[in-house]
């Protein structure tokens, strides 16, 4: 038998970051992306964002890479997001996954939580950038939003 605990933050946005999350639908969003977890095999521990971008913490089953999970998710959700949308929904092709030790957990789902009041002062190209920086994550600004 293997043991893992397999922590993501994952974080992704609309395309060109278009404000296509509105107040109605975001709840119903984020309730499928955590189905669509559960549907996955892995574990939801938190789903938020705002009216751009979505922030997925979860745990990933061993079973599937971390490409292929977002692969399925992000197509998966799209696909609903558009059909409530009359086709206008879209993510960006791009995303972040970011590992998360069990000893964060509870300060990375709170950060989650607030992320309305978190963008009243940050932008979310802010907040990804910064993500990166925190990860260590080398990025060239040209192609980070491509």
């Amino acid at each position: 038998m293997s043991y893992t605990n397999l922590i993501y933050h994952i974080v992704y946005a609309t395309k060109e970051r278009a404000p296509l999350i509105n107040k109605t639908l975001r709840p119903r969003l984020h309730r499928y992306l955590g189905g669509t977890v559960r549907e996955l095999g892995g574990i939801g521990l938190e789903v938020n964002g705002t009216s751009d971008h979505v922030h997925v913490v979860a745990k990933l089953p061993p079973t599937i890479s971390v490409a292929m999970f977002l692969s399925k998710l992000k197509s998966s959700s799209s696909g609903w997001a558009k059909r409530q949308t009359r086709g206008r929904f879209a993510w960006q092709a791009r995303y972040g996954a970011f590992t998360v030790s069990e000893s964060q957990i509870d300060r990375l789902r709170q950060y989650v939580r607030n992320q309305e009041k978190h963008h009243s002062h940050k932008s979310f190209e802010e907040e990804f950038r910064a993500l990166l920086r925190a990860h260590k994550i080398n990025f060239n600004e040209a192609h980070i939003w491509s």
